[in-house]
């Protein structure tokens, strides 16, 4: 087989190999987002509670 053969296949297996590399970073990344807001929705609506406790009405 001709060398650009060989190249060309090398240059195929080389993208794929980034290609999942960098999906599963961005997995991770969107993973650790998802979960960093989940926790501010948690943290508000736990707020919200403490202020019906003591009495506070919301929006004021």
């Amino acid at each position: 087989m001709p060398i650009w053969i060989w190249l060309v296949l090398a240059g195929i297996i080389v993208s794929a190999v980034m290609t999942v590399r960098t999906a599963k970073q961005e997995r991770k990344e969107d993973e650790l987002y998802i979960e960093q807001e989940g926790q501010k929705y948690i943290d508000r609506m736990n707020e919200e509670k403490e202020k019906k406790k003591s009495g506070v009405q919301p929006g004021t």
